[in-house]
């Protein structure tokens, strides 16, 4: 189904060469901060760290996947975000304990070594979503991690296996109706974060601020009875910057997949969750687990969905929202 990054130079042209050079300048370029991103129960040795095969939990504990729960050929979910108050991984673990898939695709920013380096934040049910992964690993459904731009350190660790869990530069799914995507986080064809990096640093900064006054208000929101909204998103869909920012992030995603000879794409890092046709490439965003709570799902005929998610209570809910918001891409 999946297949590395390798495979894919029998249809690269000359522009494949740039995605050789994202070196990873992070303070975690070290096998040592890979071991720091643990919380410090982890590295005071008290069981194995999160990257590693042991742990977990018992083999046999409630939340193992049913037989008649969803089940997915491939699940693609990016930009988690572990590390930072912003994640949903209340949400994440709900998400997965409902939805199991024979393969699945970490498509970069799971862990934000960024904030990381900031402050230091790592909550109980952070562990739980990485030993959830392992687990998924351990259980055989093959899961591929493709590093982005805030979980750059694990990019010096392409090739490897850490609990079961393959870190690729980038890889090539085949879907059942025999289209390649081509799977990368995105980064790469940021021109903030190639260009100016201390630019996109600053971003960082002001996103974060903005998801603080997002909770706040939405805190009020709740007390009033009146839904979640999103801040951020509104600004990106309303701010003509950000706009054409969305919009020429997609087509250069677009034209690199072209320029690969795959079909379509599959990539984050806008947390922008969307399907579109885009000069003939399939381009898939599979969203963020920061607020759209979404992820890009194949099923057994090959077709692709986006499903949008808040908690299990909601569940329905949310999956026909997200077979509403997106066309049968097929």
């Amino acid at each position: 189904m999946g297949a590395p990054a390798s495979q894919l130079s029998a249809f690269a042209g000359e522009g494949g060469r740039g995605f050789r050079s994202g070196q990873a300048r992070s303070a975690f370029a070290t096998a040592a901060g890979v071991r720091a991103l643990a919380p410090a129960a982890l590295r005071d040795g008290g069981w194995p760290g999160p990257w590693d095969g042991g742990g977990g939990g018992s083999e046999g504990e409630a939340d193992d996947m049913a037989r008649d729960r969803p089940r997915f050929r491939a699940i693609f979910i990016s930009d988690l975000h572990l590390g930072t108050p912003g994640c949903q991984a209340g949400a994440l673990l709900d998400f997965l304990r409902e939805h199991e898939s024979e393969t699945l695709y970490l498509v970069g920013d799971i862990v934000d070594g960024w904030q990381l380096r900031r402050r230091w934040f790592w909550p109980q049910a952070h562990n739980d979503v990485v030993q959830k992964l392992l687990r998924r690993a351990r259980k055989g459904c093959r899961v591929v991690f493709v590093p982005g731009n805030h979980d750059e350190f694990a990019r010096h660790f392409l090739g490897h296996s850490f609990g079961g869990i393959e870190v690729l530069e980038d890889a090539l799914h085949v879907t059942a109706d025999g289209r390649r995507l081509w799977v990368t986080h995105g980064d790469h064809f940021d021109g903030v974060i190639q260009c100016a990096k201390w630019l996109a640093y600053v971003g960082d900064h002001a996103y974060e601020l903005t998801l603080r006054l997002n909770r706040q208000l939405n805190r009020l929101r709740g007390r009033l009875g009146l839904p979640y909204w999103s801040l951020s998103a509104y600004l990106k869909h309303k701010v003509k910057v950000a706009v054409s920012y969305v919009s020429d992030f997609e087509e250069a995603v677009a034209a690199g997949a072209r320029q690969r000879g795959a079909d379509g794409v599959v990539c984050g890092h806008i947390h922008h969750a969307e399907i579109r046709e885009i000069g003939g490439v399939l381009y898939c965003n599979d969203g963020d687990w920061v607020e759209s709570c979404s992820a890009l799902v194949e099923h057994h005929d090959g077709r692709l969905e986006l499903v949008f998610w808040r908690s299990a209570p909601a569940q329905a809910e949310q999956v026909r929202a997200g077979e509403g918001a997106v066309a049968a891409a097929g």
